[in-house]
């Protein structure tokens, strides 16, 4: 035994003998393949290599040597690889991948216990080879999977492994999935994007992933050091006998953010809509915090705040206006978006510049391995969206178009004064995206939506939304990635009116903003994820205009000065974990907002209302010359504290500033609307919010509960003076008040996520006021006390209910209850130099009836095949059930010396509708 081991050694000194004495050799190789160097030195000495050719071919080195042995050369060239190698003899090199051969046992192999143990010092020591048996275990791939390079030493303990998990079939990343290391308590979820990132200690491990819905796999790695592995699932269908899927169970009780709400794009075809119109934006209404004015009403209001404080967001973009025909139909295409989070709480520090919420709504990717799509076919409107494979496995197109053919309906009703109506609208959307390897992809996106509707016969309106948006995603290392984003976003809006008279005209306005961002995030620990970035944003605005229509118009011509200003903000943001129960969301955004020029700006006397009688000069700023600046910090904080473990309190507070405003005295959206950036006439609006909740999940995540209670108070909020003339003022801010807003509600949701049974009740009680008071009466409004503001809804209830009768038979319904809104009566009259005038009572004084609906439908699925070119759902619904008038405005007309009330109403009648969609 002794000669043989003596044998050993020998030969071992030999071959690093042989190691230190190669020959040498002179390279020079510009651009050249490392298989180009090996066959070299091959060529120069007699020594020969043994190697897969994959491993070789394609990496690019530039080796430029004189005289220098062959394995400091070797050494060299492959440092930047996962290559080694290993002199067999005197003339034969093995070139490996990631491991060493090891011809000996490393020292303590074989523990020798009659020496005491000495401490090995952390910095760099001996590393031990890893050994490993192969299991015939049918759940474990065959091959093991090398991760990093093998080195004889190595001066830390742990590595970091990440990668991306997708769908084998449509190469979409799958968020949510459970990557864990058997026989350990390591484990991670992967994010929305696929991704993960676990930290390992060097050697064999065995990883697997579960989820619901994809096949469950083992794989054997072997960590050597920081590298990446991907994996590519394929579904995993199993029958049951009933079950609905959420990947996102828990959510609702572990996030740190409270106030958030995900919208699965899967369940709402089944709730019965206007038309049969699946409406993304119309089932954010039915959720707790979220309502709108009424039917016909563009815009929501969250937690008591104005329409205009909402962030609507697609692919990162912002759409000024979401809705189609004033908010009948929505403007968000429900087959190419993926998903959408509203964030009506506590807002993540990378989004800014509105005060209420964020809807982050994201478009699909396209499925880059077939060509698939979705149609859907109504009495008013079509869709389709298609996904084409460009480059498979890589890159991949997404359309998708909607529009309606209501004309023909209008045309043919009884009703003389409709006949000539028009009512039309269309939308378009785009998406290319395209992976160039695992670390980097681009996402780019083109939305154009045209709405032109005329109720009279002289007058036809049309507005238009288009946004454009580029983001390329970049993994840097293990630990850090990052988002690069441009958009564009325009609105117009315009009318042409056309009379028997010589008044005929066009006016209109419009908004451009153009925004770059940078995203970053950097995984510091399994406490610390932090979030960081830097954005600016510039704004144009064009208030209004009008000119004359045709040669004969007396109409004079007049354009508003247009608006500039440039918005940045830099952020940062962590989650940490503070231990099992406590996580804390923490991040501070500074905001900075600068009014720009060209613009000639008046200067009031200082302690007297703005008016044309109190201006003491005007100054003219050149071309982006800075006006005025505002600006600062804005706190985002959120905590979970786990009282049991479906069980958690969150708390939460943030404040916001916004630098664009929208003025207007209707509920919808309307010529007479007006945007106005800040400058040193109006201030920014500002507020802070505060909220505390309850979440708490029953029977194994099946029933959610949430209970959250909110105060919001607002400064500078900008609204009307009594009798204003917003539209086509040249000096807007001699119209407009700004004062103090409150806001504060109770939200309660259940929500019942399985069975045959399913769907959610929310119910809001909530108040909103304003209150603007000043020195003098023209600055105040109802005396200077709080009011109601004109979309202050007390009680808000929806209950969306669906029952699975069979695989492919349900019955829905959906029943919303409101109350009235405020609004301002006249209560008298009186005369004044003989001129009789109406008396207006408080404003919002009183209320419109309160408004109820019921919608049922019935919905059919085509059969369940896999094998089969489509598969088709009809869906049978009737909207407004019960027939209910519910009025949308009241209004007020003056007849023979008598003051006479109207209503207007939406839908005063059951509207039936059938609808057939069909996917393949």
């Amino acid at each position: 035994m002794k000669k043989i081991f003596t044998l050993i050694m020998l030969l071992s000194f030999q071959l690093l003998l042989a190691q230190e004495n190669l020959p040498k050799v002179s390279l020079s190789l510009e651009e050249s393949t490392l298989e180009d160097v090996l066959r070299e030195i091959e060529q120069q000495t007699d020594l020969h290599f043994f190697y897969i050719g994959d491993w070789v071919k394609d990496k690019k080195v530039i080796a430029n040597y004189s005289n220098i042995p062959v394995n400091e050369v070797l050494k060299e060239v492959l440092e930047q690889t996962l290559l080694n190698y290993y002199l067999l003899d005197d003339n034969r090199i093995i070139i490996t991948k990631s491991n060493i051969i090891y011809d000996q046992l490393p020292k303590g192999f074989f523990p020798d216990t009659t020496q005491i143990a000495i401490a090995t010092p952390k910095e760099t020591r001996e590393y031990n080879p890893v050994f490993y048996v192969k299991e015939n275990n049918p759940k474990i791939a065959n091959k093991t999977v090398f991760i990093g390079k093998e080195k004889r030493a190595i001066e830390i303990d742990n590595f970091n492994l990440s990668g991306q998990v997708t769908n084998q079939k449509t190469g979409e990343p799958i968020s949510n999935l459970s990557v864990l290391i058997q026989g350990t308590d390591i484990g991670t979820v992967t994010d929305v994007d696929g991704n993960y990132s676990l930290r390992l200690p060097a050697g064999e491990h065995l990883l697997e992933t579960r989820s619901l819905g994809n096949e469950d796999v083992v794989t054997r790695l072997v960590i050597f050091s920081d590298g990446t592995y991907n994996l590519s699932l394929k579904e995993d269908y199993e029958l049951l006998g009933e079950v609905l899927v959420d990947s996102k169970q828990a959510e609702n009780v572990e996030d740190a953010i409270g106030g958030t709400e995900d919208i699965d794009m899967n369940e709402i075809k089944n709730i019965p809509l206007v038309l049969g119109e699946r409406d993304v934006m119309k089932v954010a209404v039915t959720l707790p915090g979220i309502s709108t004015t009424g039917e016909g009403s563009a815009g929501f209001n969250v937690r008591g705040g104005k329409t205009d404080q909402n962030l609507i967001l697609i692919d990162d973009a912002v759409i000024y206006n979401p809705a189609h025909f004033f908010g009948i139909f929505s403007a968000i295409n429900p087959f190419t978006t993926g998903d959408i989070t509203i964030y009506k709480g506590n807002i993540p520090a990378q989004f800014g510049g509105r005060l209420s919420s964020v809807f982050d709504i994201t478009s699909k990717d396209a499925n880059t391995e077939k060509f698939a799509g979705e149609v859907s076919v109504g009495p008013v409107t079509s869709n389709v969206a298609l996904e084409v494979p460009i480059v498979k496995g890589k890159s991949g197109l997404l359309l998708g178009g909607r529009s309606t053919y209501s004309d023909w309906i209008l045309k043919n009703l009884d009703d003389e004064s409709l006949k000539d109506s028009k009512a039309s609208f269309y939308d378009v959307i785009a998406k290319y995206n395209h992976k160039f390897n695992d670390k980097t992809n681009l996402q780019t996106t083109g939305y154009y939506s045209r709405d032109n509707y005329s109720i009279t016969s002289d007058s036809l309106f049309n507005y238009q939304n288009l946004l454009f948006s580029m983001k390329l995603n970049h993994k840097l290392n293990e630990k850090n990635d990052g988002s690069l984003i441009l958009t564009n976003s325009q609105y117009n809006f315009d009318i042409d009116y056309e009379s028997d008279y010589n008044n005929n005209f066009t006016s209109g306005y419009k908004i451009n903003e153009s925004e770059i961002k940078l995203n970053m995030r950097y995984l510091h620990s399994a406490a610390h994820k932090f979030d960081y970035g830097i954005s600016t944003k510039l704004y144009n605005v064009h208030p209004g205009e009008i000119e004359p229509l045709g040669s004969e118009s007396i109409i004079e011509p007049l354009e508003i000065q247009k608006e500039k200003g440039l918005e940045s903000a830099i952020y940062i943001a962590d989650n940490f974990k503070v231990n099992d129960k406590l996580l804390l969301s923490a991040g501070l955004r500074y905001s900075h907002y600068a009014a720009l020029g060209e613009k000639d700006q008046n200067i009031y006397e200082e302690g007297l209302p703005k008016s044309e009688a109190t201006v003491i000069d005007t100054i003219h700023y050149g071309n982006n010359e800075v006006i005025e600046t505002y600006g600062g910090p804005e706190v985002r904080l959120s905590a979970r504290y786990s009282l049991l473990p479906d069980l958690s309190l969150k708390l939460s507070y943030n404040n916001a500033y916004q630098y664009i405003h929208t003025l207007s005295n209707n509920t919808t959206v309307s010529p007479t609307d007006t945007y106005k950036l800040t400058d040193d006439n109006i201030a920014p609006q500002r507020a802070h919010q505060y909220s505390l909740g309850l979440y708490k999940n029953f029977n194994n995540n099946m029933y959610e509960v949430s209970a959250e209670g909110y105060y919001k108070q607002s400064k500078n909020i900008l609204d009307y003076k009594v009798g204003a003339q917003l539209f086509l003022n040249e000096n807007i801010e001699t119209e407009v008040l700004q004062g103090e807003g409150r806001s504060f509600g109770a939200e309660f949701l259940l929500k019942k996520t399985e069975g045959r049974l399913n769907g959610w009740l929310g119910y809001t009680y909530s108040r909103s006021e304003l209150k603007l008071d000043g020195a003098f009466n023209e600055q105040s409004v109802n005396n200077g006390a709080y009011f109601p503001a004109n979309y202050d809804k007390p009680h808000d209830l929806s209950v969306v209910a669906n029952y699975k009768v069979t695989q492919r038979f349900s019955f829905s319904a959906n029943f919303v209850y409101q109350t009235g809104r405020p609004v301002t009566y006249p209560t008298g009259k009186y005369v004044q130099n003989g001129i009789e005038y109406v008396l207006y009572s408080d404003r919002n004084q009183f209320r419109i009836p309160d408004y109820y609906r019921l919608d049922l439908s019935f919905n059919v699925e085509g059969n369940h095949k896999i094998k089969k070119f489509a598969h088709s759902f009809w869906n049978i619904s009737v909207y407004n059930v019960l027939g209910r008038n519910n009025p949308y405005s009241v209004f007020f007309v003056t007849e023979e010396g008598e003051v006479k009330a109207y209503k207007s109403s939406i839908f005063s009648i059951p509207v039936p509708t059938i609808t057939y969609n069909f996917r393949f």
